[in-house]
C-alpha cells in the first residue's frame, strides 16, 4: 500500500489561481502540502504511532487548528499528496492537446506527477517509509486515493472521448487499468532490492498494460473490418 510518495514536483496551481481570490487559493494549496509533507516526514522519522497532530502543524509552521482545517486526521494529511496528485494527473489530462492519442496523453499526464523521482531513494528512507505504507489505519484514506485516483482519470478520458454520461463504461474501465498498473509499480519500487528510481518503474507498468492489452486484444483481420 502506498498512498503520499513525495517527489521533487511541486504543488500545481489551482484552477483559480487566474482570479481575483487567486492568490488566497495558491496559500491554501501550498499550506496543505506543507502539512501533507510534514505528515509523511515525522511519520517516516518517528513512527506514525508516535506522531500527533500538534507535531505535524508544528513542522509545517501553522495552528492545530489550521490543521484541523484542512484534515480530520493525521492519516487523512498523509495520504492527502497522493490525494491531490491524483486530481493533478486528470487535470493534466485535460489539458494536453485534442490531437493528442489517448493512451500517449494519458502517460503523458501520469509521468507528469512522477518523472521528478528518476533517483534511487536512500535505503533507509525507504526503509521508513514502508513502515509508514504497513499501518492499518491508513487503509481507508489509502481507498479513497484509489477511488479519487481512478474517478479523475475517467473524467478527464469521458471528457477527451466526447462520452456522455451513462453512456458506457470504458472511461471507468481505462482509467482503473492504469491506476492498477501504476499501484503495481509503486508496490514493485516499494519493496525493491537494491532501491531504484520510481519514475522508470512506473513508466514500464503503462508500458506493460499496453503492450498485454495489444497481445490480449490483436488487431481485427483486415475483412472482418471491412465488415463494419
Amino acid at each position: 500500500m502506498l498512498c503520499s510518495v513525495t517527489t521533487a514536483r511541486q504543488p500545481l496551481a489551482t484552477e483559480h489561481e487566474h482570479e481575483p481570490g487567486g492568490l488566497r487559493e495558491r496559500k491554501k494549496v501550498a499550506t496543505r502540502h506543507a502539512l501533507g509533507v510534514a505528515a509523511l516526514r515525522l511519520a517516516r522519522a518517528r513512527g506514525l504511532e508516535n506522531v500527533l497532530v500538534e507535531d505535524i502543524a508544528d513542522a509545517a509552521g501553522v495552528s492545530a487548528r489550521t490543521f484541523n482545517n484542512y484534515f480530520s486526521s493525521k492519516y487523512e494529511a498523509i495520504c492527502a499528496l497522493g490525494f491531490d496528485r491524483a486530481v493533478r494527473i486528470g487535470a493534466t489530462l485535460r489539458e494536453r492537446p485534442a490531437s493528442e492519442p489517448l493512451w500517449d496523453a494519458i502517460v503523458a499526464a501520469v509521468m507528469s506527477e512522477y518523472a521528478a523521482a528518476d533517483r534511487a531513494p536512500d535505503e533507509d528512507w525507504l526503509a521508513g517509509l514502508r513502515l509508514v505504507t504497513r499501518t492499518p489505519a491508513l487503509h481507508g484514506e489509502y481507498l479513497k486515493v484509489q477511488a479519487m485516483t481512478q474517478y479523475s482519470l475517467a473524467e478527464a478520458i469521458a471528457t477527451r472521448l466526447g462520452f456522455r454520461t451513462g453512456r458506457g463504461m470504458f472511461p471507468r474501465i481505462l482509467a482503473a487499468s492504469v491506476t492498477a498498473a501504476v499501484q503495481a509499480a509503486m508496490e514493485r519500487w516499494l519493496h525493491a532490492d537494491p532501491p531504484t528510481a520510481l519514475a522508470p518503474v512506473i513508466k514500464a507498468s503503462l508500458e506493460q498494460l499496453a503492450d498485454g492489452m495489444r497481445e490480449v486484444l490483436p488487431p481485427p483481420a483486415p475483412d472482418a473490418a471491412a465488415r463494419r
